[in-house]
């Protein structure tokens, strides 16, 4: 702005295309939500069913193959639904609004998540533009009001009026400056080459005992360090028990699991956190399980890498929260320098942005990894192939999960009267 006396304060740049401030409120309490929804959350345990067509549910386990299209799209399910969910596909799937919990904050946005997304980017690009504006406005001012504010006496009222508009200006309420989130990253560290065949799946067949049904019969593949597999197909199909045979942990009934004699294989599964140490804290749990590892620092550094820095690296790991147990497991994890990473439903109470890290993290590790997991976006950032486990056998896909995910969606159409009954008697 050009010094002058007596201007009014100039306007800010125009917002861009679609810039539409949520509503706002400080996050003093719970919001206020209507009276059945909130008679819904005090009443909820387990699968929460509130009176007169409300529901409240708290971070929804996955279950059921393709479980975020399972649910009415919005529109359809005639009720209120609170939830917190920390799967994309499903908030996509479901949601047709948002709220944003942020700096004490709340922020309601109108959409599914990736138009919040969207949103959330356009508002905040507009907001840093209203915001470097005004500093360069307030700036402007104070050097004006310094340099002539003892000058002469035109100048010195120029210098006045300039005051009274940085006055008004600051009393009216300046744009903060965006706050981005925290961002985190994982790491698993260089494991070398080995030749194929790392592991050979001969004629393998298997069932849980001797009368039982067979969860596979005569399967036949091999597995390699270029290998990106995820695992998908109903509940009960035997995706987790096949991780399992390929680690040893299961035998096959028939048939025989070849693996190379140098490869090391990592797996996480659902209940690696039963397997910590809750007495220990994740300094005092990492140094034991990795002797090699001398000096505190560095093994700090290696713990900081998954996220978990100060205080809670020396804090007893039954205090952390299930996400940061997470964390210590992946770390514990990484450090064993696996060839071959088998990830059993891994993103279970890990928040988006920890599982964009994962994501990242498997990209760009040199191993094999083979993944089940209900999250079709993890799924489709990291797998290169698709095998569906069902009726005793694995078939590649010959699509990518979202055309797979569409083939869900024509099979829920053909058990429309079916799905309609049931979420009516919900």
């Amino acid at each position: 702005m050009a010094g002058g006396g007596g201007r009014s304060r100039p306007e800010p740049p125009s917002r861009l295309p679609g810039d539409r401030r949520p509503q706002e409120k400080r996050a003093r309490g719970p919001p206020r939500l209507p009276p059945d929804a909130a008679r819904a959350g005090s009443e909820a345990q387990g699968e929460p069913e509130g009176p007169e067509g409300s529901q409240v549910w708290g971070a929804p386990s996955p279950s059921g193959e393709g479980w975020g299209n399972l649910w009415p799209p919005p529109g359809r399910f005639k009720r209120i639904l609170v939830l917190i969910s920390h799967s994309q596909d499903f908030l996509n799937g479901v949601c047709s609004n948002i709220i944003h919990l942020h700096n004490r904050k709340l922020k309601y946005y109108t959409g599914n998540y990736d138009q919040y997304v969207k949103t959330r980017v356009e508002l905040e690009e507009n907001q840093m533009k209203r915001f470097h504006w005004e500093q360069d406005q307030i700036a402007h001012m104070k050097n004006y009001i310094a340099r002539f504010g003892h000058g002469s006496a035109k100048l010195a009222r120029q210098a006045q009026s300039k005051e009274k508009t940085l006055q008004k200006m600051m009393a009216s309420g300046l744009t903060e400056r965006v706050i981005n989130d925290k961002t985190l990253s994982f790491y698993f560290p260089s494991c070398g080459k080995i030749p194929p065949p790392v592991i050979m799946v001969q004629n393998v067949s298997f069932r849980y005992s001797k009368d039982g049904h067979w969860i596979y019969n005569n399967l036949e593949f091999g597995i390699d360090l270029d290998t990106r597999v995820a695992l998908v197909g109903p509940n009960g199909a035997g995706k987790s028990t096949l991780l399992k045979l390929l680690t040893g942990e299961l035998l096959p009934t028939d048939g025989m699991i070849r693996k190379h004699s140098h490869v090391k294989i990592g797996r996480y599964h659902q209940h690696l956190q039963e397997q910590l140490d809750l007495d220990l804290s994740p300094l005092e749990y990492m140094l034991r399980c990795y002797p090699e590892i001398k000096e505190k620092e560095e093994m700090r550094k290696i713990i900081g890498r998954y996220g978990l820095t100060g205080k809670q690296q020396v804090s007893p790991i039954r205090n952390l929260s299930d996400g940061q147990k997470c964390r210590v497991c992946f770390a514990w994890l990484a450090w064993q320098n696996p060839h071959m990473l088998f990830l059993d439903e891994p993103t279970n109470h890990l928040d988006i942005e920890t599982i964009d890290a994962l994501a990242d993290a498997i990209n760009d590790f040199e191993g094999g990894m083979m993944l089940v997991s209900h999250d079709f976006r993890l799924i489709q950032q990291v797998a290169q192939e698709i095998w569906v486990c069902e009726k005793e056998t694995i078939t590649t896909w010959p699509g990518d999960i979202l055309s797979y995910k569409e083939h869900l969606k024509s099979k829920l159409v053909d058990e429309e009267p079916q799905l309609t009954k049931k979420t009516h008697n919900i």
